[in-house]
């Protein structure tokens, strides 16, 4: 968990956010939002929303009531107390890469479909990353295990290979309490878990303007176990979002408070992030632009408006367009991650492994994002300043033309320059092959994967979730 001694940055003015809250606003009184969910609209109903068809129209009080009760901050435990995290305040929390179909083989030089191998393998490295807070989901999209057991066993090996914060999965009401049950298990009882968030899980809105059966669904079984959602859009420019970043705010904030709206419906006081995936698109190429400076700042956006509602953020991650492990990817990555944290992001999904703007995991990228965010969370933290930091004593003994080496003053800080993990502080030797970046990626999650040690789990709950998963039908 990543804690920013920084303030964030804001990249609009009070006066805009405000203007987008109240387009948003009126967006939901007068066009209204679509739920594919016959009992969401009977909740909005029963509540003085005005309902016709699939349309909800939201009346502004309902909206800004239930705006207010979503809570600010909340803790997320782990079966390893030492995990905890708290999502929130001045708080970044990291969870891998997300949802991806395809895993680029650098061996070969071609991307292959997911597999469950695949799957335990980047859980491994999530488990061994200091950096990476959040284990599950669909981490990868493993298509070589049958669907209606896909969401089980990824919840098992996120709890047999790690001890760290679970997702829970999004697809639907039994696949939501397929998850609490599961949590149920590992946690000691149901009690436990509504009283306890231990699985947040990603509710994405259909833009525009929509909600599907199958996320409604999920958030109001999660809403109701008291569990943290994160409310999600995935707005693209021109194509699902209007073509400005301004008016794609705009349209993303309208689904995102209508769906928070709900989850307090259903539960007030339920856990939410408020979410983004959105992003620029290329009208050049119709593909995505997850890369580009603008999408960077259409997450600082999202970010100013969450605190503008005093709500939990997710944004962002080492996000690239690229198609391999290369320059490309690493300034793009670098520079998205960084205003992430630098925007005041709560929550980070996609922190490591992803290429081809979402649709792409790969080990070796992988290992450089995680350097990426070391890099990031040493500089979010701030600059020490105390008598021992200021080091007045030291500079008056050393004076003028001596030198700092035999003190003890830099002694005692001389290891806290933080060293990297596969980057290099080298000179140059003209008999040594020139250093490949990705090579010693390569062979460092490889080891990573080989000597990898699982944290014990109870034998009697490992026994009762394979037997849960052994009855899924």
């Amino acid at each position: 968990m990543i804690v920013r001694n920084l303030g964030p940055v804001d990249v609009m003015s009070k006066e805009d956010i405000e203007r987008i809250h109240e387009i948003s606003l009126e967006v939901l009184q007068k066009e209204g939002i679509e739920f594919h969910n016959e009992e969401a609209r009977e909740i909005f109903k029963n509540n003085g929303a005005r309902v016709e068809g699939k349309n909800v129209y939201i009346p502004r009080k309902l909206v800004e009531e239930q705006l207010r009760i979503a809570p600010s901050s909340f803790d997320m435990h782990s079966r390893n107390p030492d995990r905890k995290v708290t999502i929130g305040n001045n708080n970044t929390v990291l969870a891998p890469g997300y949802g991806s179909p395809f895993v680029m083989d650098m061996e070969t030089g071609k991307r292959r479909g997911s597999t469950f191998q695949d799957y335990i393998d980047f859980t491994k490295l999530a488990g061994a990353s200091e950096n990476i807070d959040v284990v599950g989901g669909v981490l990868v999209e493993p298509a070589d295990i049958p669907d209606k057991i896909r969401h089980a066993r990824m919840i098992y090996t996120g709890v047999k290979y790690t001890d760290k914060v679970l997702m829970g999965s999004a697809m639907g009401t039994k696949k939501a309490r397929d998850s609490v049950e599961m949590a149920s298990i590992i946690y000691g009882g149901e009690d436990y878990v509504k009283s306890h968030p231990v699985l947040v899980s990603l509710i994405n809105t259909n833009s525009p303007l929509q909600f599907d059966n199958r996320m409604t669904e999920a958030l109001m079984v999660y809403a109701r176990y008291n569990q943290p959602t994160i409310i999600s859009s995935l707005s693209m420019t021109g194509t699902t979002a209007p073509s400005t970043i301004a008016a794609a705010l705009v349209q993303q904030n309208t689904e995102i408070i209508a769906g928070i709206a709900l989850a307090q419906l259903v539960n007030p006081g339920a856990p939410v992030i408020y979410g983004s995936a959105s992003s620029m698109v290329d009208l050049k190429t119709g593909n995505l632009a997850i890369g580009s400076p603008e999408t960077a700042k259409m997450f600082g956006g999202t970010a100013q408006l969450a605190r503008f509602y005093n709500i939990p953020s997710r944004g962002g991650g080492c996000l690239t367009d690229s198609i391999i492990p290369d320059a490309q990817s690493g300034y793009e990555s670098m520079m998205v991650f960084l205003t992430t944290v630098c925007s005041g992001f709560n929550f980070v999904l996609h922190s490591a492994g992803l290429l081809e703007n979402y649709m792409t995991m790969c080990f070796e990228k992988f290992i450089i994002d995680d350097e990426i965010c070391g890099m990031a969370r040493e500089y979010a933290g701030g600059i020490k300043v105390d008598e021992e930091y200021l080091g007045k004593t030291t500079i008056l003994d050393v004076g003028s033309g001596g030198h700092y080496l035999s003190t003890d003053h830099t002694y005692r800080h001389m290891k806290e320059l933080r060293q990297p993990d596969i980057g290099l502080r080298a000179r140059y030797m003209s008999d040594r092959p020139l250093p490949d970046i990705v090579g010693r990626a390569a062979k460092r999650y490889k080891k990573i994967i080989e000597e990898y040690q699982a944290p014990e789990l109870d034998r009697d709950v490992d026994k009762q979730l394979l037997a849960f998963l052994d009855g899924i039908v």
